[in-house]
């Protein structure tokens, strides 16, 4: 079911989704990247709380064999494509409430990982975690005022 016409609002939401699910895409590349380098000098090498390599080339950066950055550069373009082909869609706002959670909840994971695990932070991933709060939080905004509006 398509919707008469995106309101302004919603534009700009999905707009400024499409935004940063563009710069998630792009920090994910640059995590994939330096996932397969093969380089002794660390990128983000900060001290010893700040290292992306280790967080990068440790057993948890991937998932069945997958690359976590590889498995964000997807989500991120599944958002991207949501919120601008699909954005007059009636079921795109849960679909991107759901997409941006389950992102969403596999950061917040890494993140528990990169504490207590690893005890290491990764700029690349903190400024992805970033990225995907904003982009479930205008999901949820966006899902919530489509509920409102269809009850």
């Amino acid at each position: 079911m398509m919707l008469p016409a995106t309101p302004s609002f919603a534009r700009r939401i999905l707009l400024l989704i499409a935004v940063l699910a563009m710069g998630g895409a792009l920090v994910s590349s640059v995590s994939l990247y330096h996932h397969y380098g093969t380089s002794k000098t660390s990128y983000c090498d900060i001290g010893e709380n700040f290292n992306c390599d280790i967080v990068n080339r440790s057993t948890y950066s991937t998932v069945a064999g997958i690359p976590v950055a590889l498995i964000g550069i997807i989500g991120y373009l599944a958002l991207l494509v949501l919120a601008t082909l699909y954005r007059s869609e009636a079921g795109t706002p849960p679909m991107l409430g759901i997409g941006s959670l389950v992102g969403l909840g596999l950061a917040l994971y890494l993140t528990y990982i990169e504490r207590f695990v690893l005890a290491v932070w990764c700029i690349l991933c903190l400024s992805s975690l970033a990225l995907i709060v904003t982009i479930a939080g205008l999901s949820s905004v966006l899902w919530v005022r489509r509920v409102r509006r269809v009850d």
